[in-house]
């Protein structure tokens, strides 16, 4: 699994207007090729009086599967610059679908190119673009006179905090990148003197959005 990468938490749409043709970018975050395709349909089926519906999307984060689609405009106006925005940002796990009305002005290679950029990068502002880490999930179990050392830890280290449960003992669980596992698991077992039982649950995807972690 690779250890970070950028994708989008929630779509948004944004719009371009050149020589009064009008582009309008619809942003979707998506896991799967099939799921690519379908938003990629749905929307021809809600813009169906447009004159193209272009798209692009990136699935995978190891060998990623990438395809764009000019839909009838000239050949690499539309989906491949479209896709170029994507690469050039860092993205996957997503899919842009640029729709088109017409304005009655040609626009040339040069105008389709900028405009179905532009319009990709508007719909990429009213998104919500987070970085994906990958973390194991350690649940630290200690007592009430060392969460004090722990949590001191836990503020130096910048560790992200997932939950935490007080009864008559306390439970944490924190998210912990895998190249830092060992340290950090060696660092709160010398300040507990070996007193705190330390588990791994699960290696999973998380990200910080507004300081609350999410994981995935």
């Amino acid at each position: 699994m690779k250890e970070a990468f950028h994708t989008i938490f929630e779509g948004g749409v944004g719009e371009f207007e050149m020589k009064k043709s009008r582009f309008i970018a619809t942003v979707r975050p998506v896991e799967t090729e099939e799921a690519a395709i379908d938003v990629i349909e749905t929307l021809k089926k809600k813009y169906w009086d447009a004159s193209h519906n272009c798209s692009a999307y990136i699935i995978g984060t190891e060998n990623p599967i990438m395809r764009c689609s000019d839909d009838g405009e000239p050949s690499k106006t539309a989906g491949r610059p479209m896709l170029d925005v994507l690469l050039a940002h860092e993205l996957t796990n997503l899919v842009v679908v640029v729709t088109r009305y017409f304005g009655g002005t040609l626009l040339g290679t040069g105008g389709l190119v900028k405009a179905y950029q532009s319009a990709t990068l508007e719909g990429l502002k009213n998104s919500i673009v987070i970085k994906k880490e990958l973390g194991v999930q350690l649940q630290v179990v200690t007592d009430y006179t060392l969460i004090g050392k722990i949590q001191y830890l836990i503020g130096t280290e910048k560790i992200t905090q997932l939950s935490s449960e007080f009864t008559d003992i306390v439970t944490l669980t924190l998210l912990i990148p895998p190249s830092r596992l060992s340290e950090i698991s060696k660092k709160i077992a010398e300040l507990t003197n070996g007193s705190a039982i330390l588990n791994e649950i699960d290696e999973v995807y998380f990200s910080l959005i507004n300081g609350e972690a999410y994981v995935f």
